[in-house]
């Protein structure tokens, strides 16, 4: 679909790349335009890279995936911009992604970066500030592009170059995407991403719980973000207790488990499985966090009722237990 051959295709673009319908588009139009596009998406212990992954095969794009955890733990940790309705750090999490994206330019020997931002329609982080926040503080500068929204944004270097037509570029804003959609239609899209996207950190349950961790742990790292995602949670003192709420996450609980942390089971029935993680990392759970861990492997096993700590056992890291 996206080819990049009108005009001779003598330029490249990097394009932020989700496979939400917005970059979907992105991508397409400046393909339309001439240029060759490559596209570039990031994974975190909060995002992954599976939709796009899936619409840049459509597309025939070719794709860069890229691990930035540890730099957005810093930015989730201590974001300039705060966050969002909840623990979602929009704007300095744009910033961080168009910065790495410039960091590889000359690598993917690309021109310029490009995404699918459309002018006004996330209140927060596509205002017009906004994005000319995230052009200052990526270091992207005028090499950034958003050719959704562009011909009501201020000229870019692609387009005074003459690198990119801005007649053919578009003018959507707002937060419908109706016209998002009849593009989509026209250009043969009939597969995109609901532009919730699926990003953790704009979930409120998930949101608190993570709150909680940054609590407790803040210096927490990505081993630690993983569980958050995983079984019901409780706190006993300093060490965090998680339970696998059915088989497949007694597996992941087991896979994910580091070599410091407990795994328990109950001894004479199949059921869930229990980590136990303490703070700080590599101590050993209590007395204490042994019988609560014990009491909630009774309650929410096929017993239903609290259990004494001798009547658990510890599980094996294999992937074949855990019922």
């Amino acid at each position: 679909m996206v080819e990049g051959k009108e005009e001779g295709g003598n330029h490249r673009a990097l394009v932020l790349y989700s496979g939400g319908l917005d970059s979907v588009l992105a991508a397409e139009l400046l393909g339309r335009c001439g240029i060759a596009v490559t596209c570039i998406t990031f994974t975190t212990p909060f995002f992954g890279s599976a939709e796009a992954e899936k619409a840049a095969g459509d597309q025939g794009i070719e794709l860069v995936v890229m691990d930035i955890t540890e730099p957005h733990l810093e930015v989730l940790k201590n974001p300039r911009y705060g966050y969002g309705k909840n623990l979602n750090p929009c704007i300095d999490c744009h910033a961080l992604m168009v910065r790495v994206a410039v960091e590889r330019l000359e690598e993917v020997e690309a021109d310029f970066i490009a995404t699918g931002e459309v002018l006004g329609e996330r209140p927060k982080s596509q205002n017009r500030q906004a994005l000319e926040l995230v052009a200052k503080l990526s270091g992207a500068g005028d090499l950034l592009l958003r050719p959704l929204s562009a011909r009501l944004m201020p000229e870019t270097r692609p387009e005074r170059e003459g690198w990119v037509d801005r007649d053919r570029l578009l003018d959507l804003s707002g937060r419908s995407r109706r016209g998002q959609m009849e593009l989509a239609a026209e250009w043969g899209i009939g597969e995109y991403e609901s532009p919730a996207g699926g990003c953790l950190l704009t979930d409120a349950a998930f949101s608190s719980r993570l709150r909680e961790l940054m609590a407790r742990v803040p210096g927490f790292d990505g081993a630690d973000a993983e569980l958050m995602k995983l079984g019901r949670h409780t706190w006993t003192g300093s060490t965090l207790v998680v339970l696998g709420r059915r088989h497949g996450e007694n597996l992941l609980l087991m896979e994910k488990a580091l070599p410091t942390d407990m795994l328990l089971r109950e001894r004479d029935i199949p059921g869930p499985v229990a980590l136990l993680r303490a703070y700080p990392r590599g101590a050993s759970p209590n007395r204490k966090d042994l019988k609560e861990a014990a009491r909630l492997l009774g309650i929410y096993g096929k017993g239903k009722k609290p259990l004494k700590p001798e009547k658990v056992v510890e599980a094996g890291r294999d992937r074949d237990e855990g019922g």
